[in-house]
């Protein structure tokens, strides 16, 4: 009997599409987030071009789900999901702003909060900002050092570094951090900005340079014109987002800053906690324009010229979100035992949630160094394909370019050749070969090295050799050494003699 064929069955275990980095960045519209047959199933994009994506709860290493826009639903499962699988939840407009950001749920000490709702009474707030500032304003004179290469500015931002311990009060701590703010980036305006070259012709002026971190648009950063403010305000908020994840796992209330005033749907803690990291965040920019172009294509720009990020590069960017939280773990920890330290009879020490630091203290054991985040994508300079890591250019246009090259330098050559420095050389080296054929005797070339003795004999055993041992052997140049090894041209006899021990023939000739 004929076993039965049996139906394909859709199989459920798939390929994880979160990368190494844990982070999944939804884009598009009508996103989807909710659960099915207990797994998450997720849902975005434009169009036709639809991804949906299903994830287990064993194996999938997502740590931050990325949600750009506000057009869709999360349901309360997928919420509950990503909690119960230690993940976090972010969601950006598409400007970059901050959202909702949901996080794992830890414990919140009430004595922690009211001292933190106390800080500025009890006079630990002025602590806190002045570290904070002091650290943002070492960061930034080390980039306008070594990164922008301006020292001037680099000496100024440390003068203002140096008045911060005298500073009396918030505003004045303010005052400080915006005229070094002022000093910082005004560094930053001639950094130029590379693009392929097939995208110069559709470039605005302004997106060439960096120009200025203050937008015409809004009077403020928001709302960039140009590429490089656009990447930093979306990084930032990437960091403003983990900033507040970091604050409500130390139990702190993200909505309650030291340094930034209270403000309506704005988590003033998070900012405050984000300043030191600024700088790791510019440097991480600043390698990356100096050294690899930006896509045309990776950018929008709308009616009004506020410049925004196509949904697959923000997508890219996302990535770096663990490298910034990590950044900022060890400054929401101080920030958190710098409020602790108020409470007269604390229960237990303050826990280290976020860096382990207690538990490696114990053990002796130093905390890792903080990785670096994702390189961003290498692309060529000439059609902005992508490349490998170590190229700059795609195979196509690195014929061209090498064309190019090959005849700026046989003009080079050329032009160099009629100089009269080489004119003498060449009249030199006529007149050295001339007066040696002169002064040779053909008697004292041995009987058997004829002319067909070198064509037989001598000739086809060059090809073994290099033409470098040739020229150096005769006292030819390179290119002469290349015609006799190719047979195109026959060396005088005096030097054949040179060319038989070259090649390794015996004194008396093959046999």
């Amino acid at each position: 009997m004929a076993a039965s064929s049996t139906l394909p069955q859709q199989n459920i275990y798939r390929k994880s599409p979160v990368g190494k980095t844990g982070v999944l960045t939804l884009t598009g519209f009508g996103i989807k987030v909710r659960m099915q047959s207990g797994h998450l199933e997720i849902e975005d994009g434009i169009g036709l071009e639809r991804r949906k994506i299903r994830l287990a709860r064993v194996g999938h290493g997502l740590k931050r789900l990325v949600c750009i826009g506000s057009d869709g639903f999360v349901s309360l499962a997928a919420l509950r999901w990503l909690a119960d699988q230690d993940a976090a939840f972010t969601m950006l407009d598409r400007n970059g702003k901050v959202l909702a950001v949901t996080g794992p749920v830890r414990p919140s000490d009430a004595k922690l909060r009211r001292a933190q709702a106390l800080a500025h009474s009890s006079g630990v707030a002025l602590r806190i900002a002045r570290e904070l500032i002091s650290q943002k304003l070492t960061a930034q004179e080390l980039v306008a050092r070594r990164k922008l290469l301006d020292s001037t500015t680099a000496d100024s931002i440390a003068q203002f570094r140096v008045e911060l311990p005298t500073a009396d009060s918030i505003t004045t701590v303010r005052l400080i951090e915006s005229q070094a703010a002022r000093a910082y980036w005004s560094a930053w305006r001639t950094l130029p900005i590379n693009f392929p070259r097939k995208d110069e012709s559709r470039l605005a002026a302004h997106w060439r340079s960096f120009g200025a971190r203050i937008s015409p648009l809004t009077g403020s950063p928001r709302l960039a014109c140009n590429p490089p403010n656009a990447i930093l305000n979306y990084l930032y908020s990437l960091a403003e987002a983990e900033a507040r994840l970091a604050a409500s796992a130390m139990g702190l209330d993200p909505g309650l800053g030291v340094l930034h005033t209270d403000t309506t749907a704005r988590d003033s803690l998070a900012c405050d906690l984000m300043e030191p990291i600024r700088a790791q965040i510019d440097s991480y920019l600043i390698d990356w324009v100096t050294h690899q172009p930006l896509r045309r294509e990776w950018f929008f720009e709308q009616r009004d010229g506020n410049c925004r990020l196509m949904g697959s590069f923000a997508a890219r960017l996302a990535e770096t979100a663990p490298t910034w939280g990590r950044a900022v773990a060890p400054i929401a920890e101080w920030v958190a035992r710098a409020f602790w330290s108020t409470i007269r009879k604390p229960d237990t020490p303050l826990a280290t949630r976020l860096t382990q630091a207690n538990k490696r203290e114990a053990k002796g054991t130093a905390c890792p160094p903080l990785s670096n985040p994702p390189q961003p994508q290498n692309v060529c300079l000439g059609c902005g394909k992508a490349v490998a890591t170590a190229s700059t250019r795609c195979a196509t246009c690195a014929i061209e370019v090498s064309r190019k090259r090959m005849l700026e330098v046989a003009k080079r050559g050329r032009v160099a050749s009629k100089s009269a420095q080489s004119r003498a050389r060449v009249a030199a080296t006529q007149h050295r070969q001339q007066t040696a054929q002169r002064n040779w005797q053909p008697s004292s070339q041995p009987a058997w090295l004829t002319e067909e003795a070198y064509a037989k004999q001598i000739q086809p055993l060059l090809r073994n050799i290099s033409l470098s041992q040739i020229a150096s052997a005769i006292g030819v140049s390179i290119l002469y050494a290349s015609d006799i090894r190719r047979g195109r041209r026959r060396p005088h006899p005096r030097h054949w003699q040179a060319l038989a021990e070259l090649v390794g023939l015996p004194p008396g000739g093959a046999h």
